[in-house]
């Protein structure tokens, strides 16, 4: 049985233009030709173009498959390469799933971080953004306590804090620094990543730094970054830590 070259692509499941290509790169000999010209292909030609397929059907690059006197192979370190790409990539798969069944339960909301769809009706609009900018500037880990933080429950001084105005007096000030130094502190406390978080960064610290000053900025007013920098300066102390070094942070100790 001979077989043309449109013929034996579609046994193969592949396109002329294919078969075409591996005669190219030499994995694919040339058959022998009837006496009108045309090709005419065997079944060691079928054979082989199986081979190839099966190693492109994997991921294995044209190339990197090489021609064998019995067919065509690739060596155990393209296989190895191509395993843990395929293991990346069932990972990321898993985690897009689980962030779909998430967001399926607990409403499609973009605005958050992955993981924090649950939490997210709890949250104003600046600490929902801020989830997105954190989840890209600390670690997985990181992540995990600050959905813990933001899970409980929304009290009155942080709702006071999101609608706090640009000239607010500075008795409500104090008041609200002092209600959130006792918040942070107990973070300081319970989350050690935040007093070491140079650990625990996906950025460097200079990276991490910039785009946490020009976020907070951007997203709280005058008034309310002179209360989170004062509540974070005064819990430090509370929390027996030298004062000076101080860390914008939400009104939740993040």
């Amino acid at each position: 049985m001979a077989w043309s070259t449109r013929e034996l692509a579609d046994l193969a499941g592949t396109t002329v233009n294919t078969v075409r290509h591996y005669h190219r790169r030499g994995l694919l000999e040339e058959p022998d030709r009837r006496t009108n010209g045309y090709k005419q292909y065997g079944v060691p030609h079928l054979i082989r173009l199986l081979q190839i397929r099966r190693l492109r059907d994997i991921g294995v690059p044209i190339a990197q498959i090489e021609r064998l006197d019995s067919g065509v192979g690739t060596s155990p370190e393209v296989l190895a390469a191509i395993d843990a790409s395929l293991a990346e990539t069932i990972e990321r798969s898993s985690r897009a799933r689980a962030e779909i069944a998430d967001m399926m339960e607990h409403g499609s909301i973009t605005e958050v971080a992955p993981g924090f769809a649950r939490v997210a009706p709890r949250l104003s609009p600046s600490e929902r953004s801020l989830t997105l900018i954190y989840s890209q500037l600390y670690q997985p880990d990181v992540m995990e306590d600050v959905r813990e933080m933001l899970d409980a429950d929304v009290d009155a001084a942080t709702v006071e804090f999101e609608t706090l105005p640009p000239d607010a007096d500075e008795a409500t000030r104090d008041r609200l620094v002092a209600q959130f130094a006792r918040t942070i502190a107990q973070a300081l406390t319970t989350y050690s990543w935040i007093r070491t978080p140079q650990e625990h960064l996906r950025q460097t610290p200079m990276s991490t730094a910039v785009t946490m000053v020009e976020a907070m900025q951007e997203i709280y007013n005058s008034a309310q970054l002179d209360v989170l920098t004062r509540a974070a300066e005064l819990a430090r102390v509370q929390a027996g830590e030298a004062p000076g070094v101080t860390s914008t942070r939400s009104p939740h100790g993040t």
